[in-house]
């Protein structure tokens, strides 16, 4: 399951990249995963949940957005959205595609508790 360590280094990622000490909480990560990433969401949402209580991110939640494979067809020049992992343009057919969305991994945001406005 590498979805843990994935989980681990977001958590690393976040903690490298949060203000100094004290710092607010962190209320969400949100993060941009492609469906070609070969990550399970559901087990990657788990992990964070199960290894953050002894962190500075304890309480956060984990925002998923699942990205698409976006192609470029080289022949027509069609941008389409693969389907069933079929990689071939649907307008002509050609094989001669470039995926130019689907791998992402990335982490977008970190969303802290702003204890100012949520007393009001």
């Amino acid at each position: 399951m590498h979805e843990l360590s994935i989980a681990q280094n977001v958590i690393e990622i976040v903690q490298q990249n949060l203000p100094p000490a004290p710092h607010p909480p962190v209320r969400a990560v949100k993060m941009r995963v492609g469906e070609m990433a070969g990550v399970v969401i559901d087990s990657l949402e788990f992990c964070f949940s199960a290894i953050i209580s002894d962190t500075p991110l304890k309480g956060a939640r984990l925002e998923v957005e699942r990205v698409p494979v976006v192609a470029h067809c080289r022949g027509c020049e069609l941008h389409f959205e693969v389907e069933h992992y079929a990689f071939s343009c649907p307008s002509c057919e050609n094989i001669e595609i470039e995926v130019i969305s689907g791998r992402e991994l990335q982490v977008v945001e970190v969303e802290l508790l702003d204890e100012k406005v949520e007393a009001i």
